[in-house]
């Protein structure tokens, strides 16, 4: 009886293996593309970051340099506003005898007046 045996050299490989062919890039080169960008945008984020403080600084600076022309502005409307006080005060209490010009109150006490933005009431124009 002779028994069947394997081919000189022996069988080919048999395939368990789905051959299936990569697409696209490696996926070292998708991980190094994304670190590129990330490692950009965070350098981009960082200089934005820079600028902003820069003009905070300068908007901090202006305000500063422009305390000095507020203060003389408002200086001027409050003598413009104690003046027209003046003149409707005049206005109003000319027929009065004895009356003195300047402050109501019962103390030789400077008091800051303080006033609204609004256009007074008195002062408006009325249409004729």
């Amino acid at each position: 009886m002779v028994q069947d045996l394997p081919p000189i050299g022996g069988y080919a490989p048999i395939q368990y293996k789905r051959n299936i062919p990569a697409r696209g890039l490696r996926p070292a080169y998708y991980l190094a593309g994304v670190l590129g960008i990330c490692t950009f945008g965070f350098y981009k984020w960082a200089q934005s970051i820079r600028e902003l403080n820069e003009l905070a600084r300068e908007k901090v600076w202006a305000r500063l340099h422009l305390i000095p022309l507020l203060e003389a502005e408002n200086d001027r409307d409050l003598v413009r506003r104690q003046i027209a006080d003046a003149e409707r005060e005049r206005a109003l209490m000319g027929d009065v005898k004895g009356w003195k010009m300047g402050s109501v109150y019962n103390s030789n006490k400077i008091i800051t007046p303080r006033y609204g933005y609004g256009p007074d009431e008195e002062l408006r124009e009325k249409p004729t």
